[in-house]
């Protein structure tokens, strides 16, 4: 599925099923971070992204999520202008993630 401007987007469900074989980074700020991740994610700020560009492994699929898909799809939109085609952004974000039961882990 492609959202604005040509991003490949995922829901919820194929997260869910298929997070095993992907790479999940969060792009929240710290603060939203605290208060729970989907479990398996590498936070990195949205703003500390074009210094970690180069840290995202290419060998399976990435997943980018923020808080409502906002911010992620602006990542993906960044990842694939510097040449990387294996960017998702999660619909909806970690909100429709939660909105749809699915876990919310602790950092702690």
């Amino acid at each position: 599925m492609f959202g604005a401007y040509g991003i490949k987007e995922v829901d919820v469900e194929f997260l869910h099923e298929r997070k095993d074989d992907i790479h999940l980074i969060d792009v929240r700020t710290e603060s939203e971070v605290a208060a729970g991740v989907i479990n398996g994610a590498i936070h990195i700020p949205l703003h500390l992204l074009p210094l970690k560009a180069g840290e995202i492994p290419q060998d399976k699929p990435v997943v980018i999520y923020c808080r409502s898909g906002a911010r992620s799809a602006q990542a993906c939109a960044f990842m694939q202008q510097k040449g990387y085609n294996n960017m998702h952004n999660l619909s909806g974000g970690i909100a429709a993630w939660a909105r749809a039961g699915k876990p919310i882990a602790s950092l702690s």
